[in-house]
């Protein structure tokens, strides 16, 4: 999947019958020209023509890069 994003998107609201609040995810494949975008990021995306049989939107710009901590099998221990 080059040039590819899977983007999650998280909707909390109360169940129409139970009245409890649930999480609602929906995954979207977005189009990623530049490959910047990286795991935990926070994008913004908008719809678009076509681009294969699974995509229909591009990424319109990163919000927020997600930190990622390395941690060596030294300072484990």
């Amino acid at each position: 999947m080059d040039k590819t994003v899977v983007v999650l998107v998280e909707t909390r609201r109360q169940h129409p019958h139970y009245r409890k609040v649930a999480t609602y995810r929906s995954r979207f494949k977005a189009h990623d020209e530049d490959n910047a975008c990286g795991v935990g990021d926070i994008v913004r995306i908008v719809e678009s023509r076509p681009l294969s049989r699974e995509k229909r939107w591009r990424v319109a710009e990163i919000l927020t890069k997600a930190e990622i901590v390395e941690v060596k099998p030294e300072e484990i221990e």
